[in-house]
């Protein structure tokens, strides 16, 4: 890779690095300078477009005090991957429950424009005692 390729790799882990923070902060607002208006969103089976989505992720009833933390995260020009975990405070129980995942960012101009990925919702549900602790059979 380039200096001037490195350069865009970092700016861009900044980028989502500052994104997932946005999770633990809640200042949605935030989300305007970091992610497009546009940003398409795949994941879980659906393929949606625009920036409510992710401010929904963020602003998701019932979960605060997130908590993010990164277990590995790779840049290379206009894509990041990361591997994470949330930490939520579950505020019917006030019993922490946690969702880890997976996602891709690409980047254009310094903002997400896109991203893939997936998160443990079912595992999320389970600790929270809205679905069975056995996995159903497929």
């Amino acid at each position: 890779m380039t200096d001037s390729e490195e350069a865009i790799s970092r700016r861009n882990a900044d980028v989502v690095l500052r994104y997932l923070r946005v999770f633990e902060t809640r200042q949605v607002a935030e989300l305007e300078e970091l992610v497009a208006e546009d940003v398409l969103v795949h994941g879980a089976g659906h393929h949606v477009q625009g920036r409510q989505y992710p401010a929904g992720s963020v602003m998701t009833p019932g979960l605060s005090n997130c908590r993010v933390q990164v277990h590995d995260l790779f840049a290379a020009r206009d894509r990041v991957t990361v591997a994470f975990t949330l930490t939520y405070t579950h505020d019917r129980t006030g019993r922490d429950l946690t969702m880890t995942g997976v996602k891709s960012y690409r980047l254009q101009d310094g903002r997400i424009v896109e991203f893939w990925g997936e998160t443990d919702l079912y595992g999320l549900l389970r600790q929270a005692g809205l679905v069975s602790e056995q996995i159903p059979p497929f």
